[in-house]
């Protein structure tokens, strides 16, 4: 990965699923939404798979267990072992036993994931602020109710140690987008006040759990969002694909700052089995397949034919190049409606 600020994304001659060992797959939005497969997704991590590459799981999602996630991906034809699924729980977990005595009581908010994830380092998950814990600790969970958000806030009040699995602010879902973990993590510190230590993308925690359970020596993270997948993968020094199939609209990846933006992106999984276009200069501008692009003062204009995601690499270029160590503030909604975007 370029330690400099990416200018613009990079191109790849061989298919990205040759040119790297393992993937590292964000789930929710990306391989699913929901409880549906996105689509070409199982076609295209079964191809990869089958020519060699590790598939890797990784979610900021604590509510399930591995097994489950796992059986979930197996029922979609895709035969997964839970030792390939890594979860912000599993990541919090460990966070929590390196600083509490062993076997210690910590009231767990949180899914079967995040329980289960505590037992297994040792700990012992309990329900209420009055059960004298070493800890609380929030997940997400789907059926979490007002009586469990109180008791972690009453827990924090007391002054125990608060974590996180992860503050995603929102979850992509088959009818929508919906409130995430970081939602109800602000519902107790309204009540509590305090910030939780957090485990989850894109803090270091968990690269640090993904890299201990796969052993990836060149891996590629992948994602739709900038600010967990994305933004970990550039924390963790290692390349990225933003697949766009979940949360992140392209004017976003536009006007992303340096550590938002991806090596490459594509529009979904398909992109691993392929090389990746290069964008090149040109006069001022920059050219991807056959569009041209450039920022011409306070606009993105782009002009040309071809693939529209060939046009918005070039755009992508044109924007973070005027946009240097900040964000691009340049109306692209022209250009991007040009692209059928």
């Amino acid at each position: 990965m370029n330690e400099q600020v990416r200018s613009r994304p990079d191109g790849c001659r061989r298919p990205l699923s040759e040119a790297y060992d393992t993937a590292l797959l964000d789930l929710d939005g990306v391989v699913y939404a929901g409880g549906q497969a996105i689509a070409h997704a199982v076609e295209s991590l079964t191809t990869v798979r089958d020519g060699g590459m590790h598939l890797a799981y990784v979610t900021n999602n604590a509510a399930r267990t591995p097994q489950a996630v796992a059986d979930q991906l197996t029922g979609f034809g895709l035969p997964t072992g839970a030792d390939e699924v890594i979860t912000s729980a599993q990541a919090v977990a460990r966070l929590i036993a390196e600083q509490v005595p062993a076997g210690a009581r910590v009231l767990a908010v949180g899914g079967e994931g995040l329980v289960v994830a505590l037992r297994e380092r040792g700990l012992e998950p309990v329900f209420s602020a009055d059960d004298e814990p070493a800890a609380v600790v929030q997940g997400f969970d789907p059926t979490l109710d007002w009586e469990r958000l109180a008791e972690a806030a009453y827990a924090v009040q007391r002054g125990v140690p608060w974590f996180a699995s992860n503050t995603d602010l929102t979850i992509p879902k088959e009818r929508g987008i919906a409130p995430g973990n970081g939602a109800l993590v602000e519902v107790v510190r309204t009540a509590a006040g305090g910030t939780p230590q957090v485990a989850g993308k894109p803090l270091p925690p968990m690269h640090r759990e993904t890299v201990l359970r796969t052993g990836a020596r060149r891996p590629l993270v992948i994602g739709d969002r900038l600010d967990t997948d994305i933004e970990g993968a550039h924390n963790g020094a290692v390349d990225s694909l933003l697949v766009l199939t979940g949360v992140t609209s392209p004017a976003a990846l536009l006007a992303a700052p340096p550590q938002h933006r991806p090596a490459y992106v594509d529009a979904d999984l398909r992109g691993l089995l392929a090389p990746q276009p290069e964008v090149t200069a040109d006069d001022g501008g920059f050219r991807c397949g056959g569009w041209r692009a450039e920022a011409a003062g306070d606009t993105l204009v782009v002009d040309g034919e071809g693939a529209p995601l060939d046009g918005l690499r070039a755009l992508c270029a044109a924007a973070w190049t005027a946009a240097g160590t900040g964000s691009c503030r340049a109306d692209a909604g022209k250009a991007l409606a040009r692209l059928g975007m």
